[in-house]
């Protein structure tokens, strides 16, 4: 790969890397599975960032790589052993006064969040991070209904999950 190719992408890679610490919070419950999910989506950005045509903004085609290799890994990972609760990890507050409500609420959220399917887990997270119908489909390869449909079911599971 050439030199500009390489800087390009290092640009972009960290301009959104949140969006890969995102992925890998959502499919990994400890620091150590969190890193190698990381790099392996990274790994999987380079390998595939050649082929990157910008049909789609990067941000939405790093969303799809990042999915797709958290999904594959979550699948096989589903064969092996489970990782540890992700409990040790403190949350950095600016303020001096603090409210634990949204952290217990976040919380509460990403255990909920656990128990969904892999493509429902991607659905959830790209419906969080305010993304419309037409990205999200775009995104996870599905159409915009059977994503509006997806997500009111995903809802109600979620609700169900929350308030048994």
């Amino acid at each position: 790969m050439d030199k500009q190719l390489e800087h390009s992408f290092v640009e972009q890679l960290e301009k959104h890397q949140n969006i890969v610490h995102k992925v890998c919070r959502l499919y990994t419950n400890n620091q150590e599975a969190h890193n190698d999910l990381f790099q392996e989506i990274t790994i999987q950005l380079w390998k595939a960032y050649p082929k990157f045509r910008g049909d789609s903004k990067f941000s939405t085609w790093m969303y799809r790589v990042g999915l797709n290799t958290a999904i594959t890994l979550y699948r096989k990972s589903k064969r092996s052993i489970k990782t540890q609760e992700f409990e040790s990890i403190q949350f950095k507050i600016k303020s001096e006064e603090y409210d634990d409500t949204e952290e217990q609420q976040l919380k509460l959220l990403y255990k909920a969040v656990h128990q969904l399917n892999d493509i429902e887990k991607a659905l959830v997270f790209l419906y969080l991070e305010d993304k419309n119908y037409s990205e999200i489909s775009e995104t996870l390869g599905i159409t915009e209904v059977n994503a509006r449909v997806k997500m009111n079911r995903v809802k109600t599971k979620l609700k169900t999950i929350l308030n048994p």
